[in-house]
C-alpha cells in the first residue's frame, strides 16, 4: 500500500508539472531534479510547505528556480492542485483571529528583519532600501534604488522646512534621503531593534528620529506621510485602522504614499512556508481591500504599478547574496542558504509572472483643488 500510494504522488506531481512544461529529472534549467522520492508526498501532503521544505533540506534541487516559479505561476499550477487540510485551517484561523494584533507586531522584525545587519548589508545596496526598485533610466541596483527614493520624495512634493513621517522606515533609506537631499526633518518608526539601531547611526547628523514603535501607537502631525514595503504585514482586518492613524496624523493639505507589493486577488493569508520561514502574519492587499481602507479616510490622487520592476531587484539582490555569501557564511547554517535563495528566486519567478504587483498610491485628505499631477520620471518635478 505505502509503495502504491508514493507512485500515485508522484504519478500526480509529474501530471501537474506537465500542464507547466516542468519535467522531473529533466536537463533544462528550469526541470526539478529529485534525489529524494518522498518529495512526491511531501508536496501532495503539505503543498507549498512542503515543496519549500524539502528544497532547504536538498530532497530536490533546480538550476534556475526563478524560472521554474515563473511556470508554475504562469500556468495557475496553484489554482489546479488539490487543496490541503493544513492551507484550509491556515485560512480559517486568519478569518477568526488577528494575526497582526498589537501583541504580534514586533514578531516580523524580530525573524526577519532582526535577521542580521550583515545579511541585509551584503545584499542590499548602499542605500539599504529593502523594497522594489524603480528601474526607469537605471542600469544598477544602486541607481534603481535613488530612483525609488527620489520619485517618491516627488511624489509628495517635498521641500525644505516639511516634516515627514515613514512608517516602516527600515533601515533608514527613505528619511535619509529625504532629510539630506530635501531638507525635511524626518520621524521613521520601525518595528526591528536592528534596524532601528542601524538607521540611527546611518542618519547621525541629520534631522531624522528613528522609534521602535506599532503604527497603533503614532501621533503628532506631519506635511508628508510614506510607508514604504510596510503594508505588507498590516492585515487584512487592520487596514481601514492603518488608514486612520494616516489620516490622523496628515495636515489637512499634505500627501500620503504607500508603497506595498499587492495581490492579483483579495486574500486573507500568505503562503504557508513565506508565513513560517520569511515574514510571519504577512498578507498581501488586494486593490479592493486598499480601496475599501481608503473610502472615507483619504481619497486616491494616483495609482503606479511597478510591479515587474521587482524581478529585477530580486535578481540582483540574489547575485549580490551569491557573490559575498563566503563574508558571512560562519554566521548562518548552510540551510539558511538555501532558505533565502529559494525566497529571493522564488519571489522573482512571481513577479515576472506578474503573479504579484508592487504599488505606489498617493492619496490625499480631502484632495487638492488645483488636482494632483502623476510623476513617473525620475528626473521630472512634481507640481501641485
Amino acid at each position: 500500500m505505502k509503495k502504491f500510494l508514493r507512485k500515485s504522488a508522484e504519478n500526480y506531481v509529474q501530471k501537474i508539472l506537465r500542464q507547466a512544461d516542468i519535467a522531473i529529472n529533466g536537463d533544462r534549467p528550469w526541470d526539478i531534479q529529485v534525489k529524494n522520492g518522498d518529495f512526491y508526498s511531501r508536496v501532495v501532503l503539505q503543498g507549498s510547505l512542503g515543496l519549500g521544505e524539502s528544497y532547504v533540506e536538498g530532497v530536490w534541487d533546480c538550476e534556475a528556480l526563478d524560472q521554474l516559479f515563473y511556470k508554475i505561476l504562469q500556468a495557475d499550477l496553484r489554482g489546479k492542485a488539490v487543496a490541503n487540510l493544513p492551507d484550509f485551517f491556515k485560512m480559517l484561523k486568519a478569518r477568526i483571529l488577528n494575526c497582526q494584533s498589537r501583541r504580534r507586531a514586533f514578531q516580523v522584525g524580530e525573524e526577519h528583519y532582526d535577521a542580521g545587519n550583515d545579511l541585509f548589508e551584503i545584499m542590499l545596496d548602499s542605500t539599504m532600501a529593502y523594497s522594489c526598485g524603480y528601474w526607469n533610466q537605471a542600469d544598477t541596483l544602486e541607481q534603481a534604488q535613488q530612483n525609488k527614493l527620489d520619485i517618491i520624495c516627488k511624489k509628495l512634493n517635498l521641500s525644505k522646512g516639511m516634516r515627514l513621517l515613514d512608517i516602516g522606515c527600515g533601515w533608514g533609506s527613505l528619511v535619509h534621503h529625504a532629510a539630506r537631499h530635501y531638507g525635511v526633518e524626518a520621524v521613521g518608526i520601525t518595528v526591528s531593534k536592528e534596524q532601528a539601531r542601524l538607521a540611527e547611526e546611518r542618519c547621525s547628523g541629520l534631522p531624522v528620529k528613528i522609534v521602535l514603535q506599532d503604527y497603533r501607537d503614532l501621533t503628532g502631525q506631519f506635511d508628508a506621510i510614506a510607508s514604504v514595503g510596510m503594508f505588507e504585514h498590516v492585515g487584512h482586518k487592520n487596514y481601514r485602522t492603518f488608514m486612520r492613524v494616516v489620516r490622523r496624523c496628515l495636515r489637512e493639505n499634505g500627501l500620503f504614499l504607500l508603497h506595498t507589493i499587492g495581490s492579483n486577488r483579495a486574500q486573507i493569508s500568505c503562503d504557508r512556508w513565506f508565513d513560517k520561514y520569511i515574514f510571519p502574519n504577512g498578507t498581501l492587499p488586494a486593490i479592493t481591500q486598499v480601496g475599501s481602507a481608503l473610502e472615507g479616510n483619504l481619497i486616491m490622487e494616483d495609482w503606479h504599478n511597478l510591479g515587474i520592476d521587482y524581478d529585477k531587484t530580486l535578481m540582483a539582490w540574489h547575485q549580490n547574496f551569491e557573490n559575498n555569501w563566503e563574508r558571512i557564511k560562519t554566521a548562518y547554517p548552510q540551510s539558511f542558504f538555501r532558505m533565502w535563495r529559494y525566497y529571493l528566486l522564488s519571489l522573482a519567478g512571481g513577479f515576472r509572472a506578474r503573479h504579484m504587483q508592487v504599488w505606489q498610491i498617493v492619496a490625499s485628505p480631502r484632495g487638492n483643488a488645483e488636482g494632483y499631477r502623476s510623476v513617473r520620471c525620475p528626473q521630472c518635478l512634481a507640481v501641485m
